[in-house]
């Protein structure tokens, strides 16, 4: 599984209804929001790709003046990542 954070920029007075659509979408939840018109969501998805999908469409609903990823985190990255660190461990041992 993926997550991503976005940081999503409307007017305070488009702000409820600019949550209420992110919140529509499967996989997307509002988090945090300021009275300035600042939201903060997360995308899930099975990839990178999905969830870039899902930021596009946010990124279009009426009102939004941007949409940009603030965090992604990739489980299956991680863990090819780690098998990477393991298959390169040393052979001797450090007192």
């Amino acid at each position: 599984m993926n997550v991503s954070s976005i940081v999503v920029k409307t007017t305070a007075e488009h702000l409820q209804k600019v949550m209420d659509i992110i919140n529509t979408y499967e996989l997307c939840e509002v988090h945090f929001c300021d009275p300035d018109g600042r939201i903060v969501a997360t995308i899930e998805g099975e990839s990178i790709s999905e969830q870039m999908d899902r930021m596009k469409i946010i990124q279009s609903i009426p009102f939004v003046f941007s949409a940009n990823l603030s965090y992604s985190y990739c489980e299956d990255e991680l863990a090819k990542s780690l098998e990477e660190i393991e298959g390169h461990k040393p052979s001797f041992a450090l007192d």
